[in-house]
């Protein structure tokens, strides 16, 4: 388990420089597009060292309020707060800030970047559909999201996601009204034309390998989380009785997005589950790995 921690870290550091390298890439092909020569490149560079830094400090924030997540209050949702500082005297882990998400839709997630600066936010749905023992094995898939480190890497994702796909847009959008690389007509002949062509190339490109790249580092944090989960409850039909709730369900958070999907203790966009293509599709995109493995893992535990 220290292991797994530690290679969390690692991996971590990894992501957070494969994503600087992918801003910095778009920024460069977003000023080929728009023309603003070697300056805009070094403001683009510095952007995507500026712009990781705010997601190591800041995703945690920005994922809340992308979920619309506000604080739990104490009395209202009492039992939520007891499951949680029980789990984390079980755990030794000090408790994480709670958050509710007004959604009917039943689900979870965690971020922060360390236990100590990290928070829990789970949907209305999932405490109203959920057991005791049910929401405790939510609660301690997502401690154990904690505990792994596994927050900080899919926070770092979700910001970087954002900001690709954002400074993606801009910059397709800027070279269909201006026909690109408007501050250097002389250059359009030439080899500025080729440049600004492949930089429109990977602008349209750069999104898709961005969430790629977040969903290369969810799955396996899900098999992990839990494991780790029902060795805190020390009770494994908790959760696989939630995941086969969240499983008949078919509902979506609507607050979710594209960029945020990898946190959720399932997959919060449409497409859940299916059969045929569809089915082969989510294993092949889907930021999770389908409901049914899960609940069988732990089934064989």
């Amino acid at each position: 388990m220290y292991e797994q921690i530690a290679s969390n870290k690692r991996r971590t550091f990894v992501v957070l420089f494969c994503f600087i390298v992918l801003i910095a890439l778009a920024g460069t092909a977003f000023n080929y597009v728009i023309g603003y020569g070697v300056a805009g490149v070094i403001v683009a560079i510095a952007i995507a060292i500026s712009m990781s830094f705010f997601s190591y400090f800041y995703s945690d924030k920005v994922a809340l309020m992308a979920s619309r997540a506000v604080p739990a209050d104490e009395v209202q949702y009492k039992r939520f707060h007891n499951l949680v500082e029980g789990l984390c005297i079980a755990s030794g882990l000090p408790k994480p800030r709670l958050y509710v998400v007004q959604d009917s839709s039943p689900n979870a997630f965690a971020t922060g970047r360390n236990p100590e600066h990290a928070a829990i936010a789970v949907t209305t749905g999932l405490l109203e559909i959920m057991n005791r023992v049910e929401l405790e094995g939510v609660i301690a898939h997502e401690l154990s999201h904690i505990k792994n480190y596994d927050i900080l890497v899919s926070t770092i994702a979700v910001t970087a996601v954002g900001a690709i796909t954002l400074l993606s847009d801009i910059g397709i959008r800027t070279a269909f009204w201006t026909g690109g690389r408007s501050r250097d007509n002389r250059d359009n002949s030439g080899l500025g034309s080729i440049l600004a062509l492949v930089g429109i190339a990977f602008l349209v490109l750069a999104p898709f390998a961005a969430m790629l790249m977040n969903f290369a580092v969810s799955r396996n944090r899900e098999y992990l989380a839990d494991a780790t989960g029902v060795s805190l409850t020390r009770y494994p039909p908790g959760l696989i009785s939630a995941l086969e709730k969240l499983q008949d369900d078919k509902s979506v958070v609507h607050s979710a997005t594209k960029a945020t999907a990898s946190m959720w203790i399932e997959q919060p966009l449409p497409g859940k589950e299916g059969g045929g293509q569809e089915k082969w599709l989510d294993k092949k995109f889907n930021t999770h790995p389908p409901l049914q493995d899960r609940i069988k893992r732990l089934k064989e535990m």
